[in-house]
């Protein structure tokens, strides 16, 4: 088990302002805190400090959705308009046919990252919903997986209307209240009133942890796909639902292959993988609060695990510790990230990866370089999220003869770019070629 010296380093380590961890072994819960909420105000972290957990909001939303097909009252083949009879996107067969399970696999193909405020107001999803009537489709739908959080609010509308409740009492409803958890809250007028960390992100110059000025909540109509702030303890109780609820074992039945290496298989709500042969369940949530939350299951040890910090991004810090505690207490080896082999892979015909690849608020460049012996990549996101999202670019190195990686910097992480016919993947998104324009 981490000791409380070996997570203080860890956290100095990966320059995290605060953090909480906490591991649910059979019945015993075990938690550490560490740092502070703010580098501002040196207010300290408490093991039930409430952090925003951003998209692993999505298990819960699902969870939700699968509590009432328990009751009878949807299938997960029911297909949208048989709920919201007004709903719409742009594409015809889309909104006609979509399901229950399109949105929770991420197959729906309408567009992902709909960022889009609504306001305050209990309507808040009701005109969300609305807003997507022009939304158009990534990929054709069911043909692929493409990271959708748009999906997931669609979701969040279908509970409100099949509950007769707006989704944060539906939540409370169907999940927190039967759990106890009375440190799980979606509005920051609740989550002020306990020990709450603040957002963090590096700064370029120095490299040390830069306090938000406010407390940065998501926008209401991003509720069910990303808007919970937790204590670790709640969490693992939410896990625990999960291993020993045998109706809701279905979620973790694969649904759709990944392409990304960094998920084998997506559930329903859940990123599964297969590591040593044990079958390992999850999520991830990072915010536009700057906070990054991670979760892992292992069902067949009665382990889980929860790493909650107060940075943008925390990724090292959370491989570094979450594969400490999978060794030691699960006897598993977690696989690495991709990286550029030892022996270089030879790809004689580059020039069919370049182009230009799109989806609906991001553009991917595929390039020759000036020997035009190597590819290059350059992304950019546009709307609301370039923000937040910063434009960035990488030469391409081939793992496969269709996996690549790259990264910006030689102390930056590798990140695998997957080619696949007229598509490619950049992590769990999809962008789909454009025919049509010149690189």
């Amino acid at each position: 088990m981490i000791t409380q010296r070996r997570f203080d380093e860890l956290a100095a380590k990966h320059n995290t302002p605060g953090a909480v961890v906490g591991v649910l072994t059979g019945d015993e819960v075990h938690q550490l805190a560490t740092g502070v909420l703010h580098v501002g105000t040196g207010a300290a972290t408490a093991v039930d400090s409430l952090f925003q957990i951003g998209s692993i909001t999505k298990p819960y939303t699902a969870t939700m959705l699968m509590r009432l097909v328990e009751q009878g009252r949807v299938g997960l083949e029911t297909r949208v308009v048989e709920v919201l009879p007004d709903f719409r996107v742009a594409d015809p067969q889309a909104s006609e046919h979509v399901t229950m399970r399109h949105l929770l696999t991420h197959t729906s193909g309408i567009a992902g990252d709909f960022v889009h405020d609504t306001g305050r107001g209990d309507d808040t999803l009701a005109r969300y919903v609305a807003a997507c009537a022009d939304l158009p489709q990534e990929h054709p739908l069911g043909s692929t997986m493409s990271y959708s959080n748009t999906g997931y609010n669609i979701a969040g509308r279908v509970i409100e209307v099949l509950t007769g409740l707006v989704w944060d009492e539906a939540l409370r409803t169907l999940v927190l209240d039967p759990l106890g958890a009375g440190h799980t809250w979606t509005l920051p007028e609740d989550v002020l009133r306990f020990s709450a960390a603040m957002g963090h992100t590096l700064s370029p110059d120095t490299g040390r942890p830069v306090p938000a000025s406010v407390w940065i909540p998501g926008f209401r109509s991003d509720g069910p796909c990303g808007n919970i702030s937790a204590s670790a303890a709640d969490i693992l109780a939410f896990a625990r639902l999960h291993m020993s609820d045998p109706r809701l074992a279905v979620m973790r039945e694969p649904q759709v292959a990944v392409p990304s290496p960094l998920v084998d298989h997506w559930g329903l709500g859940w990123n599964l993988w297969t590591w040593d042969g044990h079958p390992v369940f999850g999520h991830s949530g990072d915010t536009m609060g700057g906070q990054s939350a991670q979760l892992r299951v292992v069902p067949d040890k009665d382990v889980a695990m929860v790493l909650l910090t107060n940075i943008g991004d925390s990724t090292e810090f959370q491989e570094e510790l979450l594969g400490q505690l999978l060794r030691e207490l699960c006897d598993i080896e977690v696989p690495p990230r991709p990286s550029p082999p030892a022996e270089p892979v030879r790809i004689d015909d580059l020039g069919r990866f370049v182009g230009i690849y799109e989806r609906s608020d991001a553009r991917v460049d595929i390039t020759l370089d000036d020997e035009r012996s190597a590819l290059r990549l350059r992304h950019a996101v546009s709307g609301i999220m370039a923000d937040f999202d910063a434009p960035f670019e990488f030469g391409l190195t081939p793992v496969s003869d269709t996996m690549f990686v790259g990264r910006e910097s030689d102390t930056a992480r590798w990140k695998a770019v997957v080619f696949d016919d007229d598509y490619i993947y950049v992590g769990i998104r999809v962008y789909a070629r454009n025919r049509a324009a010149r690189p």
